[in-house]
């Protein structure tokens, strides 16, 4: 029961397996890319006691050998000591130009090896096998690859399309749910943006594929990379619509930076919220009904996540000092803020420059909630 969404890039064209038993398979399917039986892997201490294991078992079987780097988990990874440490390490293996390096793990993982394979004697090519939702549905796929500085959130980086992602949902159940729901924030975000018949069928069906529902979660990764691979082929390097997959993040952005890239606030929380933000600048500008707001708002409740500032624990910057993370945010063109918007749900476009006051306004009231 595996599922293939091709992304049509000329010359740089691949697939998304989506469905179970894929860590197994992993030989068979990758092989094909290979001129040498040998691969390089790159993961975290988290993920390698998880699925590494079966991994090397799948690769084994088709006769391929394998390296691995295990980091630490965590955002802090995603940073240049530890890409410096992956690139050195790649060298010190002999990661020849016509080999592979397969990313392993999360977000952190998929961008951190992307990164490095981009940069490494001018670009080896690279396998994303997701081990998170928010990485199957998301960062996996598109070939936006790099790191965080200290000034911003992914500010530093390349477009490197990957050869192949495996998206195994076996890997799923492995979760703890604070992390299936981070990931479930990116996942609600296509609906929100794109397919409001796809948001009205997460409202019926996600609980199901909350609680495990394998068909669903399949469905729901399908749907959410063909509408990344979608919108990719149409702007692989974000100069028009693939700023519509950035909706939720210039709120985002600027929430993980005020909680210092840590566990306060995962990635796809911050989506989630930053969703719920927009639509509520959306409705302050007189673009979307005041219903939708509750509507978006009603169902990520519905699902336990977070959905207000006040979800978020400790101490947060004034609006005026939020302003300023979001005035770093990489969206930001000739000092103007862009911010995606929605004139209802599934309605989303690009607003090139939102006046400040009315994203104070909304800042101020997401703070004062907070009590």
């Amino acid at each position: 029961m595996t599922d293939i969404v091709h992304v049509p890039l000329a010359g740089r064209e691949y697939d998304i397996h989506v469905g179970p038993g894929l860590l197994r398979r992993a030989g068979a399917l990758v092989g094909p890319l290979l001129s040498r039986p040998r691969v390089a892997i790159v993961t975290d201490d988290r993920v390698a006691g998880l699925h590494l294991k079966s991994l090397r078992q799948g690769l084994e079987a088709a006769g391929i050998s394998s390296t691995c780097l295990t980091l630490p988990a965590g955002e802090a990874t995603k940073s240049w000591p530890y890409f410096e440490r992956t690139v050195d390490w790649l060298l010190t293996e002999r990661i020849e130009r016509r080999d592979v390096v397969v990313a392993l793990g999360g977000g952190v993982i998929g961008d951190l090896a992307g990164f490095a394979a981009s940069v490494l004697r001018r670009g080896v090519r690279f396998v994303q096998v997701p081990t998170s939702l928010l990485a199957q549905v998301d960062s996996s796929v598109g070939g936006k690859t790099g790191i965080n500085a200290a000034r911003g959130k992914n500010l530093i980086g390349a477009f490197h399309q990957p050869s192949l992602v495996l998206a195994d949902t076996d890997v799923l159940s492995t979760l703890p749910q604070r992390d299936f729901l981070a990931g479930y924030g990116e996942v609600v975000k296509y609906g929100l943006l794109g397919d409001e018949e796809f948001f009205q069928w997460l409202e019926a069906n996600a609980s199901s594929m909350l609680a495990g529902d394998e068909a669903v979660r399949i469905a729901a990764v399908k749907r959410s990379v063909e509408m990344k691979a979608e919108i990719v082929a149409r702007d692989e390097t974000e100069q028009g619509d693939r700023a519509l997959l950035n909706l939720g993040h210039t709120f985002c952005h600027a929430l993980e930076a005020a909680t210092g890239y840590s566990s306060r606030l995962l990635h796809g929380e911050g989506v989630a919220i930053g969703c719920a933000l927009a639509f509520d600048l959306s409705a302050r500008l007189g673009l979307c009904a005041r219903e939708e707001p509750s509507r978006v708002r009603a169902h990520l409740a519905g699902m336990g996540m977070k959905v207000d500032l006040a979800d978020i624990g400790g101490d947060l910057p004034d609006a005026e000092g939020l302003l300023r993370l979001m005035a770093q945010d990489k969206k930001v063109i000739d000092g103007r803020l862009r911010f995606v918007l929605a004139r209802g749900i599934g309605r989303a476009f690009v607003a090139e420059d939102v006046a400040p006051d009315a994203v104070r306004a909304v800042l101020r009231d997401a703070l004062a909630a907070r009590g």
